[in-house]
């Protein structure tokens, strides 16, 4: 019986991939971190016997594929495999170009889909792991000026959810996180990336919009290294919750998002209960 836990982790040369490595081997746990530069997680993580770093573009399947093996031939399993890397498309939904949203697509829903495909084999060998996927408030509430995004972290927590049933059978579980604003590196340079084309319509709610972004970037109430705990905490339950609401922003948007959802139910209930099929009465007496 292994003591350790083995977590793969995407996107750990920076931000929030990053806590979650450090402190998964703080806790005394081993991790594969990896990123598109192997050289950046390595100068970000240093060296430790309990680390090994992998190159993986999450966008290419064969990275994902290689990823895994590295991961099983130095350590000889996957316990945890943590979907967290992920890029930032602001912008209004007119002025971001087809291939902004391709590319939003790629990184944070088919990019996530192709690591896990590459792990799940693995798990099931093992009969146990758990998947988690970082998503966003953004994949619960629809927020303007983010349409590439809330388009990528709804894709994700459908995936999800209809990904748990499927592999609970085998013994894994899913957990999709949900944070509100951490101070990680999604809202830098290197993350975020603004739509080029330009409408006039929209210039001055464009520009509110992306002044609030930078602005904001650095300043995140959310503390990373607080979240990283709190997944090893879960992580160490024996049963994963099925989503974690992440930080005081994310709990209070959260909780409007659910009144509202029942207040439109509730709104509209009669004339949804009656969209059924109409029954015959004498259709009972003749049979």
């Amino acid at each position: 019986m292994q003591d350790k836990k083995v977590w793969l982790i995407t996107g750990a040369g920076r931000g929030l991939g990053s806590f979650i490595a450090k402190a998964v081997m703080a806790a005394g746990d081993q991790v594969v971190a990896t990123g598109r530069n192997p050289e950046k997680v390595k100068q970000t993580l240093g060296e430790h016997a309990d680390l090994l770093v992998v190159k993986l573009d999450i966008t290419n399947a064969e990275d994902a594929v290689w990823a895994v093996q590295a991961a099983q031939e130095r350590f000889g399993r996957i316990d945890v495999l943590v979907n967290n890397a992920a890029g930032f498309h602001a912008g209004f939904f007119e002025e971001l170009s087809m291939e902004d949203l391709e590319q939003e697509l790629a990184t944070n829903l088919i990019g996530p889909m192709k690591v896990t495909r590459a792990v799940l084999p693995l798990m099931r060998q093992q009969g146990s792991g758990q998947i988690i996927s970082i998503s966003s408030t953004a994949g619960l509430v629809g927020f303007p000026f983010n349409s590439a995004y809330c388009l990528s972290k709804f894709g994700l927590e459908g995936w999800m959810e209809a990904l748990q049933g499927e592999i609970e059978p085998f013994g894994l579980q899913t957990m999709t996180v949900n944070p509100g604003f951490f101070r990680t590196e999604l809202l830098s340079d290197e993350s975020t990336n603004y739509a080029s084309s330009v409408i006039n319509d929209y210039t001055d709610r464009r520009e509110q919009n992306s002044q609030f972004y930078k602005d904001k970037h650095g300043k995140q109430e959310g503390d990373p290294a607080k979240l990283a705990q709190a997944l090893i905490e879960l992580s160490a339950l024996p049963k994963l919750p099925r989503r974690f609401i992440a930080g005081i922003d994310a709990i209070s948007i959260t909780e409007k998002q659910v009144a509202d959802r029942q207040q439109e139910m509730a709104a509209y209930r009669d004339l949804s209960m009656s969209l059924d099929f109409d029954t015959d009465p004498l259709s009972k007496v003749i049979s």
